[in-house]
């Protein structure tokens, strides 16, 4: 009584499936990543350029305490009235105003951008001073 099996099990693997599935998820990521926009701020970098150069007689300066505390050329404000007072500021200039933003070291970033919000709100140019070369 001779029964064998003739099923054998197969040692072959076949790699074309497996490329056409890598294929796949490349093109798919390929077009993917195109369409991602970063988030990040508008940043104006330094350029060589023929505009003219901002004076510093007519530059305010805000500076930022570590505890979160607004001083606008020296005088202490708080967020709220530091608004106001830049809103009246933008208003009443015929130039475009100019400040310098100088944090503390230590100061919560959300306290210098909130500043660099306000300044873009009210159309004035911002000038962020960090405090080790002072």
């Amino acid at each position: 009584m001779g029964i064998t099996k003739r099923n054998k099990v197969s040692a072959q693997f076949s790699m074309s499936s497996l490329t056409d599935i890598i294929f796949l998820l490349l093109i798919f990521f390929m077009l993917t990543s195109s369409l991602v926009a970063p988030n990040a701020l508008n940043l104006k970098l330094p350029s060589s350029s023929s505009q003219r150069v901002v004076s510093t007689d007519r530059l305010d300066r805000i500076s930022i305490s570590a505890s979160g505390e607004y001083f606008l050329n020296g005088r202490q404000f708080s967020l709220r009235n530091l608004e106001r007072e830049l809103a009246r500021r933008a208003r009443s200039s015929s130039a475009r105003l100019n400040l310098t933003i100088e944090p503390a070291p230590g100061t919560p970033t959300e306290y210098v951008v909130s500043v660099m919000e306000l300044a873009m709100r009210y159309d004035i140019n911002g000038i962020l001073a960090t405090g080790e070369g002072r």
